[in-house]
Parts: C-alpha cells; sequence; structure tokens
C-alpha cells in the first residue's frame, strides 16, 4: 500500500463515521445487528426550504431497512453466531469444487448519535471463522464503517464516510455479503469481481461538502479513494491488487418542490497492480442528472454524459506483455430507484462507466445492475432478495475481461426483544477468461444473534 494511501486510511478511520437515518428516534425494536443497514439520501438541514442531495451526486447507499425500524441516539450491541454449508469453498483455486462447513462468530457494536448540527455513526464487527475440513482458512476478520455529517452553518454540510474490512472470504460478513447496499451514484468503486476464499484487505473512503447558496440551487464537491489488497497472490490467480482516486464537483437546481436537474464533472486514477508493474488510467466526464421525489421515500434518479478516458501503457500479464498507450471517449450514464414504506422497501440501480478494476488487471468498461427488495411478511418475519449483475471490459484487452452473477434469499424472524434468527441461501456465478477451474458457489447459512439497544442521553 502506496504511504499516501496509508495516510488517507488513517485520516479517514480517525475522522469519519455509516450512515443512518436521521429522522428522529422510534419505538420498535432496533434492526439486527445483520440487517444491511445503510444510509437514505438526506437534506442538510430539518428545515422545509432545505435542499436534498440527490443520488447521482451524493455518495450515499440506499436504505433497506423500514421506516418504523429507523432510530437514533442509540448505543446497540450483540453477538452473531454463524454456521454455513459451501459447494465450493476454494473457489477458481481448486480443479475440482471442494465442500465444507464453516462456524463463525461476530461481535458487534455500534454508537448512533443525532443532534441539530451533527449525525455520527460507528459500527465495529470483528469476526472469527472455523471450517470443518480446509481448516488452514480458518480467519479472523475485521469489519470497521464510520460517517460523520455536520452542518458547519445552516447552509453548509460536510460528510466524511470509511468502510474498511479485513477477511478472507466475502461470503463472511455481518450482512452475509453480497446481499450488500445498492447505490444511485454516479461514482462507485467496483467490488463485482469476487475471490470467494481469499486473504483480503479492502477500504473505500468519501469525503464530501455540499453549500446551499440560494432556495433553490446548490453546489459541492467530494473526493473519493479505494484500496484492495491480496497479501497471498497464490490464492487469485488472475487477479491483483487496485486502487482508485476521484474527485468531483456539481451543481443542482430545484425545478420544484419534487424536482431535480444538475450538472457533475468526475475525475478518477485508476489503478492495479500486475506483478511489479502498474498499469494506470485517467478519466474525465461530464454528467447531467435528473431527480425526481414525488413523496420523502421515493426518489427515481437518471444521468449520464460522455467520458473520456486515457490509458498508459498497460501491462497485460504477469509476463509483462504490454499493450500501448490509448485514448478515447466513451458514453457514461445510468439510473436508480429507491422506494419505503412502512413494511417494504426497494432499491434498484443500473451503471455504465469507466470504473476501477475491481481486481482485474486494468481498468474496466463496466456494465451493473442491483436490486435489493425487504419485505415485512408478519409483525416479526421478514425476507430479502437481492441480485446482482456485472460485465467488466478490461479497457487494453477486453478478453480478460467476464462477467458476474450473484442472488441471495432470506429469510429473518425476530423472537421477542432481543433474540433474532435468519437463515439464507446465495448463488454466485462468475465467467472470465483467466479462470481455468469452476468458480461457481452455492452457499445455504443460518445464523442466531443476540442484541441490545440502549438509548443515548436518556
Amino acid at each position: 500500500m502506496r504511504i499516501f494511501d496509508s495516510i488517507c486510511l488513517g485520516l479517514a478511520l480517525l475522522a469519519s463515521l455509516p450512515a443512518w437515518s436521521q429522522d428522529g428516534q422510534r419505538t420498535t425494536p432496533a434492526p439486527a445487528a445483520t440487517d444491511p443497514i445503510v444510509s437514505a439520501p438526506t437534506s442538510n438541514d430539518n428545515g422545509p426550504d432545505r435542499m436534498l442531495t440527490p443520488p447521482p451526486v451524493s455518495g450515499e447507499a440506499y436504505p433497506l431497512w423500514f421506516t418504523s425500524e429507523e432510530r437514533a441516539n442509540y448505543l446497540r450491541g450483540g453477538v452473531t453466531f454463524n454456521t454455513a454449508y459451501s459447494d465450493n469453498v476454494l473457489g477458481a483455486t481448486s480443479a475440482s469444487p471442494v465442500s465444507d462447513m464453516s462456524y463463525s462468530v461476530w461481535p458487534t457494536i455500534s454508537l448512533d448519535e443525532t443532534t441539530s448540527r451533527l449525525h455520527a455513526a460507528l459500527t465495529y464487527a470483528p469476526g472469527f471463522t472455523f471450517y470443518q475440513r480446509t481448516t488452514a482458512y480458518n480467519e479472523a476478520d475485521q469489519n470497521l464503517s464510520l460517517d460523520l455529517g455536520y452542518r458547519l452553518s445552516p447552509h453548509v454540510t460536510v460528510s466524511l464516510r470509511d468502510s474498511f474490512q479485513k477477511s478472507s472470504n466475502v461470503f463472511n460478513q455481518p450482512d452475509q455479503g453480497l446481499a450488500g447496499a445498492v447505490s444511485g451514484s454516479a461514482q462507485e468503486a467496483n467490488d463485482s469481481v469476487v475471490a470467494p476464499l481469499a486473504d483480503r484487505l479492502n477500504n473505500n473512503g468519501n469525503a464530501g461538502i455540499t453549500y446551499q447558496f440560494s432556495a433553490n440551487a446548490m453546489i459541492g464537491a467530494s473526493g473519493t479513494f479505494t484500496n484492495l489488497h491480496y497479501p497471498d497472490p497464490a490464492e487469485v490467480p488472475g487477479l491483483y491488487d487496485a486502487a482508485s482516486r476521484g474527485a468531483s464537483a456539481f451543481y443542482s437546481y430545484r425545478l420544484a418542490k419534487q424536482h431535480y436537474i444538475g450538472v457533475t464533472y468526475q475525475y478518477q486514477e485508476l489503478l492495479s497492480y500486475p506483478a511489479l508493474a502498474t498499469n494506470q488510467t485517467q478519466t474525465d466526464g461530464i454528467l447531467v442528472f435528473y431527480t425526481y421525489y414525488p413523496s420523502p421515500r421515493f426518489s427515481f434518479s437518471l444521468f449520464g454524459g460522455p467520458q473520456y478516458y486515457s490509458a498508459g501503457p498497460q501491462y497485460t500479464s504477469a509476463s509483462m506483455s504490454i499493450v500501448a498507450a490509448a485514448q478515447s471517449w466513451s458514453p457514461a450514464g445510468g439510473a436508480s430507484l429507491n422506494w419505503q414504506v412502512q413494511h417494504s422497501s426497494v432499491a434498484v440501480s443500473y451503471l455504465h462507466s469507466v470504473s476501477g478494476s475491481g481486481g482485474l488487471i486494468g481498468a474496466v468498461e463496466l456494465d451493473s445492475a442491483n436490486v435489493s427488495v425487504r419485505q415485512r411478511i408478519t409483525r416479526n418475519l421478514s425476507a430479502l432478495l437481492a441480485g446482482a449483475y456485472a460485465n467488466n471490459g478490461v479497457l487494453a484487452v477486453s478478453a480478460l475481461g467476464g462477467h458476474s452473477v450473484s442472488g441471495s434469499a432470506s429469510l429473518q424472524r425476530q423472537v421477542g426483544e432481543h433474540v433474532n434468527l435468519q437463515a439464507g441461501y446465495t448463488r454466485l456465478h462468475q465467467s472470465y477468461s483467466f479462470i481455468a477451474a469452476n468458480p461457481d458457489t452455492n452457499r445455504e447459512w443460518v445464523s442466531i444473534t443476540y442484541q441490545f439497544a440502549r438509548p443515548l442521553g436518556r
């Protein structure tokens, strides 16, 4: 990890804090520690004249929990015990599938505090996983999420976010992996390439500021960085370390209470590290966006525009074959939708863009689609469905790319005030030219969570 990236990581972890809802306290039970809870787009103030920051430029993810579950100013904690069966724990590193049982435990603690000017949240969930047969892959995980939103003045708001994961299995996370958040952002990290069982360090950070300088106009700017590191390259044949840095600025205008239009400029530096080399690509894009808010709990967004990329000489393999530098224009665009009611939550997104490699040999032309649906069936029973598709075409050599498809389904039952039961199934299919073995994975799991919540300041 480069010195600059290490400094950014340290500052983000110290200064930033997962953006949860800021709608105040509720009296219903808190969501389970294993719920994939993420933030909704929020206004800069509680006043009626405050503009929202549209999803294409907010940098936030859509919420998956119900409006009746939202609470702030709480200390939450708990512990989750999980057992899972996978029919292919070794993924592409084995010529034939190897099945195994795993047993995991995740203590979790989170702090969520909201004042008139500040919203701060911190979640920490270390994990420990033990395998029945492939004991050499027993692991200790780290999951840390931080988010901070601070209103400097009635019209200026700053935000800092960071998430860090250390794991050897992408599925071994408190949210069971692959059923993750859906973002409406026009500039998001590419996490679509999955190495099921490999040591991995992953860090994503974002810092932004917005200024509403008139009743219906807002400007803003943000910076992002990502780092992906595989300590043992032998565990991930065909995949490599990667990093990205980006910056953006936007102008947003509120045509009416429900309609926002705007324009954003985005810059990215996309890096991948095959062997001892570095593949570098830079992009510049100008995107026009539109967001429609028919109600506080529903939004629909569109964005699109030209994107220019400049790729330096690209190393296409560990043998150091080189493809000449290239520059070109490419269209970028996408759409997203989010809908929340008392017993249902839906988030859908599509993105086409030049993006980070996600672990491939170089920057890619990415087409991705994500959907998550959460439904309350009875008072104590809810269901979650999630699916994702991604096609990654490596800019230097498209034949080195491929696609991935994943889907998850789970049921969650609340037992009393403190116990939550979950059971689910996940299917992962990947097809990449560099993978000779079968990387497909089917995984079934059950978990039990004990949780508590304590109000702050009361």
